[in-house]
């Protein structure tokens, strides 16, 4: 009996040194290698435009395109909108701002690109999703946006006069039906009918700066 249960403890030891000279874990399950991963990850190096996912929106493959909203219902949104708008705005270039909260042909754009409802920024380069807020700002931090921003043209910094016609909002009432989204037809009985040339808020682009 004492010689079965010796050869059993030698075994169990056996065993027990056989597994501790080997990985506990496989590699992608180790702390260190999960915390070097999450290091590189952090640390990644985007040296072009190609190295972020290709999304394009419509008319966004060869310029900046910034969704954005001007409601401030939701107070971060609007802060995050207005930050990366201001971030963008401090490298001088020339960007297309679709405010969703203005026009909702815009809000449909953006959720199509990405399949789905999306909440606003979301900035697009030369047909590339960049990211939203948080991303934008880290890769500014990093000074990879200015990199990322190089070719696209220059507005004159010379020139600081806003629109006349819009105020800097890119839209104005309709002319048509003065906001009301309705127009009577000829005959006084008729019943107004829906505006075909405004938006859902009763507004156009600007004819001078759009």
């Amino acid at each position: 009996m004492k010689g079965i249960k010796g050869r059993l403890l030698n075994k169990l030891k056996f065993i027990q040194n056989k597994v501790s000279s080997q990985d506990p874990l496989p590699y992608c399950y180790r702390k260190e290698d999960q915390d070097l991963g999450k290091a590189n990850e952090e640390n990644k190096e985007y040296l072009s435009l190609y190295d972020f996912e290709e999304k394009c929106p419509p008319g966004g493959k060869e310029c900046v395109v910034l969704y954005t909203t001007s409601l401030r219902g939701v107070r971060k949104t609007f802060e995050d909108c207005n930050t990366t708008r201001v971030l963008l705005e401090s490298f001088g270039i020339q960007f297309h701002k679709r405010d969703v909260s203005m026009h909702m042909e815009y809000r449909e754009e953006l959720w199509k690109v990405f399949g789905g409802r999306v909440i606003p920024p979301s900035l697009f380069i030369k047909g590339r999703y960049i990211g939203g807020a948080e991303e934008v700002v880290t890769l500014n931090e990093k000074g990879k946006l200015k990199k990322l921003l190089q070719g696209i043209p220059s507005v004159d910094r010379h020139d600081h006069r806003v629109c006349d016609g819009c105020g800097g909002y890119l839209f104005v009432l309709c002319l048509d039906c003065n906001g009301s989204r309705k127009v009577f037809m000829e005959e006084e009985d008729e019943d107004p009918v829906r505006c075909l040339k405004c938006n859902e808020n009763g507004l156009t682009k600007c004819p001078i700066c759009c």
